[in-house]
């Protein structure tokens, strides 16, 4: 039996997805493919990389306070590029392609094509409006999918097909892409390609996960709290942002066998001090559920 499991975007919240998957780890549930969107998508790629919960969480602790950093001098390149200190973002996100790059060095990596266990990380073109797959399934060993798995040629951008899967890029450009927050994080511009954040089309990637060979899914994401009041601008924003992906995301996910929904504050999606709180609460949600989690996947 071969288990795939989604992982949520949802920013800083991302530490909870290593407290279930420390879980999951301690019960002996073996992973075989994983899907993610933006944070979800470093915890997917440091996982099937071959990175412990326990390693993930070192990293998430040491490196948050940097990837969340604003670079003066990128801040000051943008009244040359674009004649806004802003520019097309904050936070340029080469910080993150670095750490990843880095991280997936040491393990002998360099392309997502190299990984081994099976894992496909979402990520959109604001150029086309086209949901961009990052990932390494071999498009032979899907034949009953040719029309969604085909690869378009880069002179073909103007495709009709709403979906492109892409093998042949490095591990740290998939997961910056996949993770450029609009108005945060600078799109990640490549080749002919402007990648923005995958939660805008796709924030909890269950349904990738079958084209990965996955025969029982678990979801892990993180929903709207039933009541929050929030009471600063940001956190009204990132209040309505989870608000529109619940009621979007409910399609993506049907073909889950289990949907493990870990609550935390909106305020929670870039507060690094909240870090640990997150994992925390990850690791007692899935403990709390694990017996049912079990029983969903057919785990004795």
């Amino acid at each position: 039996m071969n288990i795939g499991i989604a992982l949520s975007g949802g920013g800083g919240k991302g530490a909870a997805h290593i407290g279930a998957l420390k879980v999951l780890e301690k019960n002996n549930i073996k992973i075989s493919a994983l899907a993610g969107t933006s944070i979800g998508s470093i915890v997917a790629i440091l996982y099937a990389m071959g990175y412990t919960p326990d390693e993930m969480l070192k990293l998430f602790q040491y490196f948050s306070k940097s990837i969340l950093k604003a670079d003066v001098k990128y801040l000051f390149s943008n009244l040359k590029t674009t004649k806004s200190i802003l520019g097309q973002g904050i936070i340029s996100g080469e910080e993150i392609e670095e750490i990843i790059n880095e991280c997936a060095k040491l393990k002998g990596y360099k392309y997502i094509k190299d990984i081994k266990m099976p894992i496909s990380i979402v990520s959109v073109d604001v150029i086309t409006k086209k949901k961009c797959i990052f990932t390494n399934i071999k498009l032979d060993e899907t034949e009953n999918n040719t029309d969604t798995l085909k690869m378009p040629s880069k002179n073909n951008r103007n495709s009709s097909k709403q979906t492109e899967y892409i093998t042949n890029i490095e591990i740290g450009k998939a997961v910056r892409a996949s993770c450029s927050y609009p108005g945060i994080f600078a799109p990640l511009e490549y080749e002919n390609y402007k990648f923005v954040d995958g939660g805008i089309l796709n924030n909890v990637p269950a349904d990738e996960l079958p084209l990965l060979g996955a025969d029982k899914i678990l979801t892990i994401r993180f929903p709207a709290r039933e009541k929050e009041n929030p009471e600063h601008a940001l956190d009204l924003l990132f209040r309505c942002i989870d608000i529109a992906f619940d009621d979007r995301d409910e399609e993506k996910i049907q073909n889950s066998n289990y949907i493990l929904d870990i609550i935390l504050p909106a305020s929670a999606v870039f507060d690094i001090k909240k870090i640990n709180f997150c994992y925390e609460e990850g690791y007692k949600t899935a403990m709390q559920q694990i017996e049912e989690i079990k029983k969903s996947l057919l785990i004795n």
